[in-house]
């Protein structure tokens, strides 16, 4: 059965789907069979591995209002072990249908019951909102991973998803844990992300990743190539850093 990582938070610019997308990357390299489920009506993460939005016939549109299934969505990508479940920005507009749903907080998990045992991870994109994509997205995942940028703000939010997901536990999903909370957009130079670093380290402890992200230009032009950092530039500082936060992934996940 794959293990399903959601990866989340409400502020947007965090890194939230750079993050899925190069964390996936790594995961396939080191050959564990991976899927990314684009949950974000944005679409970054469809996009950013370099997929023609006009060639898709179906995607994760259909499967959140029950009109495909999950293998019916997937495409294989250039990438070793990695394959993505696209999606278009008309996702946002199926969220309102599937308000009216009756299994509306479930459809994502039955969805990824088809393919569980096709794959070893499963990730998941979710939008920058607490929203009923992010919902479903929490309900059908074993862990929460949360990107926080070293910056003004870092924290601002994370309570009300930390609470949210507390809720879930309660109703939704008994067996969600917080896998742990990555620090992005790190830049040793400046005081402020040591600071904002000693604040996550000190809020979160042993839930913070050692890896850090850094802010570095490979990470920020990849996505305009159609490529994981690792797929354009694995010499840089961003692609070195995501390798070392996959087998950081890669053990926690391991230990449960």
């Amino acid at each position: 059965m794959a293990t399903v990582i959601c990866v989340s938070n409400q502020k947007g610019g965090v890194g939230k789907t750079t993050t899925t997308v190069n964390l996936a990357y790594y995961l396939g390299k080191d050959k564990f069979r991976t899927l990314i489920i684009d949950f974000d009506p944005q679409g970054n993460a469809t996009s950013g591995l370099g997929i023609g939005k006009e060639t898709l016939e179906k995607t994760m549109t259909d499967v959140a209002l029950g009109e495909a299934g999950l293998p019916e969505v997937i495409i294989e990508t250039r990438y070793k072990n990695l394959s993505i479940a696209p999606t278009l920005t008309d996702l946002a507009n199926a969220e309102l249908e599937m308000a009216n749903l009756k299994n509306k907080f479930v459809q994502l998990k039955k969805a990824i019951n088809e393919v569980a045992n096709d794959y070893d991870y499963i990730i998941i994109d979710c939008p920058p909102s607490l929203s009923l994509l992010t919902v479903n997205a929490m309900i059908a995942a074993d862990y929460l991973l949360l990107p926080v940028q070293t910056e003004f703000y870092a924290l601002e939010g994370v309570v009300q998803l930390l609470e949210t997901m507390k809720q879930i536990k309660k109703t939704g999903n008994p067996n969600l844990k917080l896998l742990g909370v990555v620090a992005t957009m790190y830049d040793k130079r400046t005081s402020l992300s040591s600071q904002v670093l000693d604040e996550i380290k000190k809020y979160f402890k042993d839930l913070t990743f050692e890896t850090t992200i850094p802010r570095n230009v490979r990470v920020a032009e990849a996505p305009s190539h159609g490529a994981p950092v690792g797929g354009y530039d694995g010499f840089s500082k961003g692609a070195r850093a995501y390798k070392e936060f996959a087998k950081e992934v890669e053990e926690r996940t391991k230990n449960g």
